[in-house]
């Protein structure tokens, strides 16, 4: 990446941001924030970075931008340190950020995160109920709802009506995910000139399938979030989606074409941003001693190709029929066995959560039954490392043959971006065609349907076998893509959008 082309962005986000934010503050509200603290043995508090792709995104944004960031206290570290925060905010390390932390009574906060947002919200725009067993929507989740994630979006509109009356002017509000749907309104309620754009990171779906919802539910979600001025979503068909839902569920006007919904005298726009990586960033750190190290760690673990896997342990990253895709290969192409392993990166997820560890216990089970199968006394088929090391991560990024990334369906999935970006061995893409990051990069990649299985084991074969001039070509061009429509340019496409708003110009 050249210098010229960084300053050219920075310089155009600095221009942005300087008329849209030169007397406003810009407010982000997300469930989990920047910081976790902890609470030592001695009773010291310390702080570390906040888990999670969308911090990790957030924070890359904090390079270009000042912000103060409201966020869940999702510990007892963050409850206390609310409680000794001077102004009631706590500062980044290295950042211009601003934590507010928000408390609200754990049995609320529970009710919200373990009933509402993960086993339901999660679940729905996933795609991932088996629907003829599961939900089975009863009183505790009316409850929770009523108790839990009412009150706590509440709580959060709150800290940010707060936070802004520190200034003369009304702020600039980024919402963040599906944790805060309700937030839009509550913050406009009482902040009526705020400017609010609600970003989702996880897909939308049709009218249809939001019905498996109770309908005060699935309506007040869609009643909330046309209160926002912008609704950004990661791609065009998540914006049809949410076009339709609100044509289906309000008493709206829709206009397809100019992607607006009138409601209730407010217009809101819905837009796509699809959501990128720190290119210049992550760049740097893959050329860091840490990633070196990993690299000389990983080099062993290498076969004459090499299939890589980084996924979060969840359902909806596929991984079961991913691997079932290698067994399979294996078992047509002979030749394979001993020179084309598999690693498998993964990432613990929600072990809290009953399905996501019965999905674990059944990749491992797997593992051992290919390896059982395959396996011989110098030759290992897959390798599976678990644990939540992004070094390590990115160093095997660099040096993949064939990135398999098939979710049965993804708000974006960076690591489609991520692996292109920093891979050092032309390798190749095979990329689901439900992931949100296939919009983008679908003309340089190996597309597959996520329950295809024949159709990834031919898209495997395609892959290892690809002629070298054909893997520099996609390589090159994937890399491209995801240099040029980086972070900084997802940044930038909400702050300019936003800024034309202000002009009535959008």
């Amino acid at each position: 990446m050249s210098d010229s082309s960084i300053d050219a962005k920075l310089a155009s986000l600095a221009t942005i941001t300087e008329e849209l934010l030169a007397q406003r503050r810009l407010i982000i509200a997300s469930n989990r924030g920047p910081l976790e603290h902890q609470i030592e043995p001695d009773g010291s508090l310390t702080a570390g970075r906040g888990s999670g792709g969308m911090v990790t995104a957030l924070l890359a944004t904090a390079r270009f931008v000042p912000m103060t960031w409201v966020a869940s206290a999702m510990t007892d570290g963050d409850r206390r340190a609310a409680v000794e925060a001077e102004n009631g905010t706590v500062k980044v390390p290295d950042y211009e950020i601003y934590v507010r932390f928000v408390t609200v009574p754990q049995p609320v906060y529970q009710r919200h995160y373990y009933v509402i947002c993960n086993p339901l919200l999660w679940f729905i725009q996933h795609y991932m109920w088996n629907t003829p067993r599961t939900p089975n929507i009863g009183r505790v989740v009316y409850e929770a709802w009523d108790n839990g994630y009412v009150p706590t979006n509440q709580a959060i509109a709150d800290a940010i009506v707060a936070e802004a009356e520190k200034e003369d002017e009304p702020p600039v509000v980024l919402l963040q995910d599906y944790h805060l749907y309700l937030a839009p309104k509550m913050v406009r309620e009482r902040m009526p000139e705020a400017t609010i754009l609600h970003f989702t990171h996880i897909p939308w779906p049709g009218p249809r399938y939001w019905g498996m919802l109770p309908k005060f539910m699935r309506r007040g979600i869609h009643e909330h979030m046309a209160a926002s001025d912008i609704v950004g979503l990661q791609t065009m068909s998540d914006v049809q989606n949410f076009l339709h839902s609100c044509d289906t569920m309000l008493d709206s006007e829709v206009d397809y074409h100019a992607c607006t919904v009138d409601f209730e005298g407010h217009r809101t726009h819905v837009r796509a941003y699809p959501i990128s990586v720190d290119a210049e960033g992550l760049l740097e750190f893959s050329k860091s001693a840490e990633v070196q190290r990993s690299i000389d760690k990983l080099r062993p673990l290498l076969g004459e190709k090499t299939i890589l896997r980084v996924d979060r342990s969840e359902p909806s990253k596929n991984i079961i029929r991913g691997l079932r895709a290698y067994e399979l290969l294996l078992e047509r192409y002979p030749e394979f066995r001993g020179n084309v392993n598999l690693l498998q990166l993964l990432v613990p997820s929600r072990s809290d959560l009953g399905v996501y560890q019965t999905y674990t216990d059944e990749i491992f089970e797997l593992v051992d039954s290919i390896n059982d199968h395959f396996g011989e006394m110098d030759w290992q088929p897959i390798r599976v490392l678990y644990e939540d090391d992004y070094a390590q991560a990115i160093a095997a990024m660099t040096l993949y043959d064939v990135l398999l990334v098939n979710p049965v369906i993804d708000g974006m999935n960076l690591v489609s971006k991520e692996g292109p970006l920093v891979n050092a061995t032309d390798g190749v893409l095979i990329l689901s065609e439900l992931a949100g990051a296939y919009e983008q990069l679908q003309e340089h990649v190996l597309a597959v349907s996520p329950t295809d299985l024949e159709g990834t084991v031919r898209a495997l074969h395609q892959a290892l076998t690809m002629p070298s001039d054909e893997r520099h070509r996609r390589s090159e061009a994937l890399r491209k893509i995801v240099i040029d429509e980086d972070l900084i340019r997802w940044l930038e496409h909400q702050l300019s959008d936003l800024t034309a708003l202000s002009r009535g110009a959008l």
